[in-house]
């Protein structure tokens, strides 16, 4: 069994779908499996596994809580052959969702105008965020149209410092790290701006 984040969190890698076949190609062949996991696929939907689905092996994860930003409502699916889906179902149980989610998930999975809008809006708002960071002498090491990530030996200190502000950041020991999500509106930008610019002064 082979376990693949695709893209990557939180380096921001990405493999091909020719080598993720070829890798799931060698599996199947032993009876193994090659679970992928695409919570941040959605902004990239062409370098998704979807489209080879059903192959038996093969197992593709995907989230409403990334591209959508519905982390709240706890909604994923697992996408698979016909057997495999029903094992799965077998050992959740009926209730998986709460109402409130699934009428969420219908309504965010159906409105494909922003869809749209969101795909062509998110890798200049990334660009944005990579060229705000490298201004402040945080030069991200990489990064999806999602979040830009930043290796740092003071990555500690500098999670604190931001967090001390108001502004959170996911921070990763090993290796020291953070990665940094996309501010939501002009005002939330503007704060970034000011608490990276803080930094330079501590």
């Amino acid at each position: 069994m082979l376990v693949v984040i695709n893209p990557n969190n939180p380096t921001g890698h990405q493999w091909s779908v020719a080598t993720l076949l070829d890798w799931h190609q060698r599996l199947a062949a032993h009876g193994g499996w090659l679970i992928v996991d695409e919570a941040f696929m959605d902004a990239t939907p062409d370098d998704s596994l979807l489209p080879y689905l059903p192959r038996p092996g093969l197992i593709v994860l995907r989230s409403l809580g990334k591209f959508f930003g519905l982390a709240g409502a706890r909604v994923g699916f697992l996408c698979a052959d016909e057997e495999l889906q029903t094992q799965a179902q077998m050992q959740l149980g009926p209730w998986t969702l709460c109402h409130a989610a699934r009428w969420i998930a219908r309504h965010a999975l159906t409105d494909a105008i922003w869809q749209v809008t969101t795909r062509d809006a998110l890798p200049h708002a990334s660009a944005r965020l990579a060229k705000l960071l490298s201004y402040h002498r945080l030069m991200p090491t990489g990064g999806t149209a999602l979040f830009q990530w930043v290796q740092r030996a003071d990555a500690a200190r500098i999670y604190v410092a931001l967090a001390q502000q108001g502004v959170l950041v996911r921070h990763f020991a090993e290796s020291a790290s953070l990665r940094f999500g996309l501010p939501g509106d002009a005002s939330e930008w503007q704060r970034l701006s000011l608490a990276l610019a803080a930094l330079v002064h501590e």
